[in-house]
């Protein structure tokens, strides 16, 4: 009797990828996909569903002819209605212009999703591609909105057993300024206290609860993944982010309860993402992994 193979094609999981994270160089893609294949394991699929232009692609600037690859209109079409996508609106790019001009940031994100993704591969952890969602966006009043670059969903497997974490990922690649930059932890700690109004003012069950209960257990932790510049500008960022958690009150309020952190993406790249890479934005400097952050409120413990 024949049984059906529970795994997707390489084609399957490349779309799949490409609607999560909307780019993806063709390394990224590998990496995702097939990373324990032959560097050159993806590229007949690549030319296929680019023959049925269910995906295009660009060429990046100064890059040695390297592309980045898009799902179009079609293939968003295509893998709309999957199972591992529900709750997810797959995001083509129509036109190559638009695909260029998101290509540096959305990059910079899979970059940092990927380090996470190697680490945990490495560390036994369950973590995969679809654990990361971008852009992922919330009501902070009735008529503003907090976009998170990334929500990330990771269960570190320890002696404790399996220890479920959430975290709001901003990935700043030095184009904005720092003050610019730490005003993003104001957005977070509005998140962290608003409460939605009860439609029509009526009080009903559950209409004084805060609105990230809707969707989460507890409130992600929030981190700041810093690149783009030198050593002392980058210092000097991560300094305007603890400035800002310690002296603004909301969010002081949010770090005694919420983990905060930030770290720069090539140590994270270079060590791990649960090295001793990062730095609680509120209470002591210490370097920590990620998993380690704990609320100002809080004695810092390692998760073994």
């Amino acid at each position: 009797m024949f049984v059906p193979s529970p795994k997707e094609t390489r084609a399957h999981r490349t779309l799949a990828a490409l609607a999560v994270h909307r780019q993806a160089t063709g390394e990224q893609l590998h990496r995702l996909v097939v990373p324990d294949s032959g560097p050159r394991a993806l590229v007949p699929v690549l030319a296929q569903l680019a023959e049925e232009e269910l995906i295009g692609s660009i060429t990046l600037p100064n890059s040695g002819r390297k592309r980045a690859w898009f799902l179009t209109h079609r293939g968003a079409g295509v893998c709309r209605d999957w199972p591992e996508l529900r709750g997810r609106q797959p995001l083509p790019l129509s036109t190559s212009m638009a695909a260029s001009m998101r290509a540096a940031h959305t990059l910079t994100v899979v970059r940092t999703h990927l380090a996470f993704l190697d680490d945990a591969r490495e560390q036994g952890d369950e973590y995969g591609p679809l654990d990361w969602a971008p852009e992922v966006a919330h009501n902070v009043s009735d008529g503003e909105r907090l976009v998170a670059d990334a929500l990330m969903r990771y269960v570190v497997l320890g002696a404790e057993g399996r220890v479920k974490l959430r975290a709001f990922v901003e990935v700043d690649r030095a184009t904005m300024s720092g003050e610019d930059l730490a005003a993003k932890l104001i957005s977070y700690a509005r998140f962290h206290t608003y409460t939605p109004p009860a439609p029509g003012g009526r009080l009903t069950a559950g209409s004084n609860s805060v609105a990230w209960l809707r969707w989460y257990p507890t409130m992600p932790r929030v981190l700041f993944v810093l690149t783009g510049a030198g050593p002392r500008a980058l210092a000097n960022r991560l300094a305007d982010l603890r400035e800002m958690a310690a002296e603004h009150p909301l969010v002081a309020a949010m770090a005694a309860k919420v983990p905060l952190g930030a770290a720069v993406l090539e140590d994270v790249e270079e060590h791990g993402a649960r090295a001793a890479v990062w730095t609680s934005l509120a209470g002591p400097e210490e370097r920590c992994g990620w998993d380690e952050l704990k609320p100002a409120s809080a004695p810092a413990a390692r998760v073994t």
